[in-house]
């Protein structure tokens, strides 16, 4: 039986890169019978393996580990060049240097060689898609691979890999789309949009992702042909997750979400704040290199509670997240979603 049919709760917690993501998380998710991701974006592979090992003194339920899938080539160093410019006034102000434009892959074949050994239940990759024998080592290994699209004609391309599942992320989703080609031109499908043209393309179980906060919205993509629903967003202010404070408390706010590149050089999704104003009509398409660039001056944000120049990560529907613990959440979503699906039935028993 695959992960996904074996689920109680069709619910899937992202992975939340970055500083959120915890194995106290992914346990209490996993726990009540939902799916718990640890990110092991940002993280070197003994850190990944750390996080699996504690995980697993917590819960003997079933979990995921997701991977960033490094750009082919690096930006030219001209356009970093410049934008580091840029932002000089900012470093000045809060006095911390800019850190080091550099091009990484983030511990790739690291991160793969200690997946095949820990046999994690679900492995699933964002940003691209890995090479076939990737995929295979993994499946190999004992792990369910999902891949992340944002298009139909992504998903075509990811489902000739023969991959378990397709997580679908449509444009309402906080943090990095998890577009494959250059964001320049991503595609712009809302979810229910891909859910359905990706439908109409693979035969394969989908994951919906992208601004679910309520049971109707989960309801709405069970009812549309996904398998079970992944929230981000959602998790963010839970006492399991690692979000730093000033980020919980704009998650609370009703500030609009824009996407930007200033924080990272790959479009995400986060709050509107002085540094996206400031620095998105410049930044250049430069990923990782930008956020190696910003990264101490968003570190230094979080420490002292300056929302302006954090990447404040959200889903469209952010204001509705909740501080209630995770497995709460969870159950409490998956009732009401179950209340949903009987009303909107109730409505169709007199065809």
């Amino acid at each position: 039986m695959s992960v996904l049919e074996d689920l109680r709760v069709p619910i899937v917690q992202a992975p939340l890169a970055g500083g959120p993501s915890t194995p106290q998380l992914a346990a209490a998710v996993s726990s009540v019978g939902a799916l718990g991701f640890l990110a092991a974006g940002y993280l070197d592979a003994s850190r990944v393996e750390a996080d699996i090992a504690s995980l697993r003194t917590m819960t003997d339920q079933r979990f995921g580990v997701n991977v960033f899938v490094a750009p082919d080539q690096p930006a030219a160093e001209q356009l970093v060049e410049t934008y580091a410019k840029s932002l000089q006034a900012d470093s000045e102000r809060i006095g911390v240097p800019l850190g080091q434009a550099r091009f990484d892959d983030d511990g790739f074949a690291a991160k793969v060689e200690l997946l095949c050994r820990a046999q994690v239940p679900v492995v699933s990759f964002t940003f691209g898609l890995p090479r076939r024998d990737v995929v295979q080592r993994i499946r190999a290994a004992g792990s369910e691979v999902w891949l992340t699209v944002t298009s139909p004609d992504e998903a075509v391309a990811a489902d000739a890999l023969d991959p378990d599942a397709l997580i679908v992320q449509g444009l309402e989703a906080g943090g990095h789309r998890g577009a494959h080609i250059d964001d320049d031109h991503a595609p712009d499908f809302s979810l229910l949009a891909a859910l359905q043209l990706v439908r109409a393309e693979v035969d394969r179980p989908l994951i919906a992702a992208g601004g679910l906060a309520t049971g109707d919205a989960i309801a709405a993509v069970l009812a549309s042909g996904a398998a079970a629903a992944q929230l981000g967003t959602a998790y963010l202010r839970c006492p399991e997750a690692a979000t730093a404070n000033v980020h919980r408390a704009a998650l609370a706010t009703n500030t609009p979400t824009v996407l930007t590149r200033a924080f990272t050089g790959r479009l995400a999704r986060g709050l509107r704040n002085r540094f996206h104003d400031d620095h998105g009509g410049d930044a250049p398409r430069a990923y990782p290199e930008v956020h190696h660039l910003t990264a101490p001056l968003r570190a230094h944000g979080r420490t002292n509670d300056d929302g302006e120049i954090v990447n404040l990560w959200a889903g469209q529907t952010h204001h509705l997240a909740t501080d209630e613990p995770a497995a709460t959440l969870t159950l409490r979503l998956a009732a009401e979603a179950q209340q949903a699906i009987n009303n909107a039935a109730e409505r169709l028993a007199d065809l």
